[in-house]
C-alpha cells in the first residue's frame, strides 16, 4: 500500500509541475512586453536616467514606476526590467529547479548579483547606481534600446560599435530564424 502511495504522491508531483509550467508559459505570453525603440539620454550629476515616455506608454497596467536593473550576462550594457517582469524571470529560472544543485544555486547568485530595484521620480528619472554605470564605462550618455521583454542600456561609445553589415544580419537572421527571413510568415 505504501509503494501505491508514493507512487501516486510522485505522479502527483510530476503533473503539478506540468500544469505549473502551463500557466508559467500563459502568464509569459500575456504579460511579456515588448520595448520598441532606441533613445539617447544624458546622465545627471545625480546618476539619474530620464526614462522616455514611449518606453512608459508601452507598459501594461498600472506598475509603471517600478524597474529592476542589473549588468547583462553576455554582453557589456545593463538590462531595465519592468518590475512585473523580473518576477517573470525569476519564476522562470525556479521553474527549472530540481532540487538542491550547485550549478542552480550559483547561477541564481550571479544572475541577481548587483540588481537593484529602481523607483522613477516625478520626472521619470531613475537612479541607476554608479555602480552599474562604472561598470559599462558610462559617462554622459546613455542608449537605452527596447527588446522584448527588458530596455538594454549601453554607453554611447559601446552602441555605435554594434553595427554590422547586411551580410552579418542576414547570416544571423537564417542561423536564428531557421531560413530566410522573408519566409518566417509562410
Amino acid at each position: 500500500m505504501v509503494k501505491v502511495i508514493n507512487k501516486v504522491a510522485k505522479s502527483g508531483a510530476k503533473w503539478s509541475k506540468v500544469v505549473r509550467n502551463y500557466y508559467f508559459y500563459v502568464a509569459i505570453t500575456i504579460c511579456m512586453v515588448t520595448f520598441i525603440g532606441e533613445y539617447t539620454c544624458k546622465i545627471d550629476p545625480k546618476g539619474r536616467v530620464m526614462l522616455p515616455i514611449a518606453f512608459k506608454k508601452q507598459m501594461p497596467g498600472n506598475n509603471q514606476d517600478r524597474f529592476v536593473i542589473k549588468k547583462d550576462a553576455y554582453v557589456n550594457c545593463l538590462v531595465i526590467y519592468p518590475y512585473d517582469e523580473w518576477q517573470l524571470q525569476c519564476q522562470k529560472i525556479t521553474s527549472k529547479d530540481e532540487g538542491a544543485d550547485r550549478d542552480m544555486d550559483m547561477f541564481v547568485r550571479l544572475f541577481t548579483r548587483g540588481a537593484h530595484e529602481v523607483v522613477l521620480d516625478g520626472n521619470n528619472r531613475m537612479l541607476v547606481p554608479k555602480r552599474l554605470l562604472e561598470q559599462i564605462a558610462a559617462e554622459k550618455e546613455v542608449v537605452l534600446a527596447g527588446q522584448f521583454g527588458k530596455i538594454e542600456v549601453w554607453s554611447r561609445e559601446e552602441y555605435d560599435k554594434l553595427e554590422v553589415g547586411d551580410n552579418e544580419f542576414a547570416r544571423l537572421a537564417e542561423k536564428v530564424l531557421k531560413g530566410k527571413v522573408d519566409e518566417t510568415n509562410k
